[in-house]
């Protein structure tokens, strides 16, 4: 059985930032997973504050988070007693494809009643999606579905936070 891939979208980390317990246990609970949680860099940049309070809780919660193909983030994998595996998902950008394929899901998502297309949104399925198998932390399940839903897999699972 595999372990399925954490991916946190920008509600988890507001919940974090504002030290929310069911977000904090949650977060909590995943300190053993293999695969760090994956934070899409757009993620971090929505919920990034330069006040005190925001810096450090999420300097707390990036230690223990992979934000892909960062530069200064910690491994997506942690090591183990074989070595440091990579995680290939998290180690390779996005290419021109997979950028035409999330503005195609943006032109044709279901999503719910007043609700406007969202490129980071849709960005944190595609991650979850690039991982097959993962489960996504959010606060607004009905969006990442719906772009879950249009890119065409079931194999993502949601968390609500």
């Amino acid at each position: 059985m595999s372990t399925r891939v954490p991916v946190y979208g920008t509600g988890m980390l507001i919940a974090l930032a504002a030290r929310k317990a069911k977000a904090v246990r949650r977060y909590r609970g995943l300190a053993r997973s293999p695969h760090r949680p994956a934070v899409p860099g757009p993620v971090l940049a929505q919920v990034w504050r330069p006040d005190p309070a925001t810096v450090h809780a999420m300097s707390a919660v990036l230690k223990e988070c992979t934000v892909p193909r960062a530069r200064s983030s910690p491994a997506a994998l942690r090591p183990t007693g074989a070595g440091q595996a990579e995680c290939i998902a998290c180690a390779t950008a996005p290419d021109i494809t997979d950028w035409r394929r999330i503005g195609a899901v943006l032109g044709v998502v279901a999503l719910p009643a007043k609700k406007r297309p969202d490129a980071v949104d849709a960005l944190v399925a595609w991650t979850a999606v690039k991982h097959r198998g993962a489960v996504v932390f959010t606060s607004d399940p009905g969006d990442v579905a719906a772009y879950v839903d249009a890119i065409g897999t079931d194999d993502v699972h949601l968390v609500v936070v």
